[in-house]
């Protein structure tokens, strides 16, 4: 489904993004397997794919820095000479309710979860409508959808990633690039973890399904969008969230 295309996945040593590369990589992926801090983990998954018959490379770049995803981003495409999917996974969470929330803890989430995704597409913005191809899939969140107490950085981070995919999705239409994003609901991974019990059951009293999301949910529709079978779908924000959203 995917043979011959590269993808790049911000975020992808572990949780949603290890599994997105995994799944990309079964379809037929090279993968370029990005990571901030945990390079140990980053490796682990190129040695996965790699056992898929597949190219792996685990590139550092805290997608933050807008320099340091254009240097990923040259290096990259020295390596595998086109990338053809961009998958923005990376995502950080500052949790708290605004009257204790800093500047600080507000501007970290913003870097990272939504500049970070307009940094990585300004970069290959030239490389895909050079190609005259390209799929973009971006991660937002139920709480970029719904909005969530506690999460006013977070959810306007993941609601900022929607106007960005919906204006992106206008702007490459003309060039047979499709920008959509995928919206998960409470997904089991590290993240959630952190939970305390009474909050993971007060979390899944509110889906219409009464169960939690796997990570492989998350994949397998980011590789849909990814491939040729979803090439009339763009500016879509796809909710996978067992009803959440509804």
């Amino acid at each position: 489904m995917l043979e011959g295309k590269v993808a790049l996945i911000t975020g992808a040593s572990r949780g949603i993004g290890r599994e997105i590369a995994l799944t990309l990589a079964a379809y037929g992926a090279d993968i370029i397997v990005n990571y901030h801090g945990s390079k140990e983990k980053a490796e682990q998954v190129c040695d996965e794919i790699r056992v898929l018959n597949r190219k792996a490379v685990a590139v550092q770049c805290d997608v933050s820095d807008y320099d340091q995803c254009g240097n990923m981003i040259q290096d990259m495409l020295t390596e595998f000479t086109h990338i053809d999917i961009l998958v923005n996974n990376a995502g950080v969470t500052k949790d708290n309710l605004v009257m204790k929330m800093t500047a600080e803890d507000f501007d970290y989430v913003i870097d990272t979860n939504l500049k970070g995704t307009f940094y990585t597409i300004k970069h290959l913005y030239k490389v895909f409508l050079k190609q005259r191809s390209g799929r973009i899939i971006n991660l937002s969140s139920v709480s970029g959808v719904l909005g969530n107490a506690g999460q006013a950085n977070y959810a306007a981070s993941k609601a900022g990633v929607i106007g960005l995919t919906k204006t992106m999705a206008k702007e490459l239409a003309s060039r047979n690039i499709t920008v959509n994003a995928v919206a998960p609901g409470y997904i089991e991974t590290d993240m959630t973890h952190a939970l305390t019990e009474s909050q993971k059951e007060a979390t899944i009293a509110q889906i219409p399904l009464k169960r939690v999301g796997t990570t492989k949910d998350i994949a397998e529709t980011v590789a849909f969008l990814a491939s040729d079978k979803a090439s009339y779908i763009t500016g879509q924000v796809i909710s996978v969230d067992g009803g959440m959203a509804i």
